[in-house]
């Protein structure tokens, strides 16, 4: 018995060694839960009510997009646009306010392409004439573009 009348207690050795492990356990646990937390505050902070950034076409006019095939919208904090129909590369600028945009007009190269590609990036071009405003689902990363009763004319995902 010792002095303080403790018997049959392991070395201190044993219990200074369990203590650690228990020690490292909680410190991971920890550590779990943290990046858990900053995770998700940092996606909380994503824009969520912002066109910038570079979009890439899931949907044009309600229907599906050829796959492999990038149609590409950048949006710049300045209105800059740029990206491609699919084929050709673009160029112009969007005036932004608010929930509304309109695009001005669009430069494009004038690259031949197959007929199914050429067909996609004429509907593109010709949906942004008819954009008049935008919303986002930060949730999902997607960018609506959307007509003057609030339908959405061409769909994106961020890339």
């Amino acid at each position: 018995m010792s002095a303080l009348g403790a018997r049959n207690l392991p070395p201190i050795s044993v219990v200074g060694t369990k203590a650690e492990r228990d020690l490292k356990n909680l410190s991971k646990e920890i550590w779990a839960v943290l990046l858990l937390a900053t995770t998700t505050v940092a996606f909380a902070q994503t824009p969520a009510d912002d066109p910038v950034g570079r979009w890439l076409a899931e949907s044009i006019r309600g229907g599906g997009v050829i796959d492999g095939l990038q149609t590409i919208l950048e949006v710049g904090a300045d209105g800059a646009i740029s990206g491609t129909g699919g084929c050709n590369a673009m160029r112009g600028s969007a005036t932004i306010s608010g929930d509304t945009i309109v695009f001005g007009p669009i430069a494009s190269t004038r690259k031949a392409c197959s007929p199914a590609v050429m067909d996609q990036e004429t509907k593109f071009f010709s949906a942004l004439k008819d954009v008049q405003s935008w919303r986002t689902d930060p949730v999902r990363g997607k960018l609506m573009l959307l007509d003057g009763n609030r339908n959405p004319v061409v769909v994106f995902t961020r890339m």
